[in-house]
């Protein structure tokens, strides 16, 4: 059983009918110093470098509607400072959570591991499907 550690940026909460508008894979790593949550913190980034959410404007909704789910994968989630890496998602109420994941490839010869985090960053918001409908091509 993968162990998970969970942590929420202050306001966050749980709504119902929430429906996933976005979701970004991102990869980042430590070469040297064998830090999880900096390999994580640059995960994120890269994922979050992919996107490009144009639809707050566009449609009125307020960010701190959204609530973003990022969980990250590292060989060791209990060194992982999901709190930091929280803190790196510049709107939304963010929740992240540590799994076993990633990969570490040690250099024999230098001694070193390099800790390789993959990320996963999901953003929700409440959508009432009644104010929606598809329109016939």
């Amino acid at each position: 059983m993968a162990e998970q550690r969970t942590t929420q940026k202050p306001g966050a909460e749980k709504r119902t009918e929430e429906k996933r508008i976005i979701l970004e894979m991102g990869a980042g790593n430590d070469l040297y110093g064998m830090d999880y949550t900096k390999a994580a913190c640059r995960a994120v980034q890269d994922a979050l470098h992919h996107s490009s959410i144009v639809l707050f404007k566009s449609l009125g909704y307020d960010h701190q509607q959204m609530r973003v789910q990022v969980t990250i994968g590292v060989q060791e989630p209990d060194k992982l400072d999901c709190a930091r890496v929280a803190a790196e998602l510049p709107r939304g109420r963010a929740e992240v959570t540590a799994v076993f994941g990633g990969l570490n490839v040690h250099d024999a010869e230098q001694q070193t591991t390099h800790v390789i985090a993959t990320a996963a960053v999901e953003a929700y918001l409440p959508i009432d499907a009644s104010h929606w409908r598809l329109s016939a091509a």
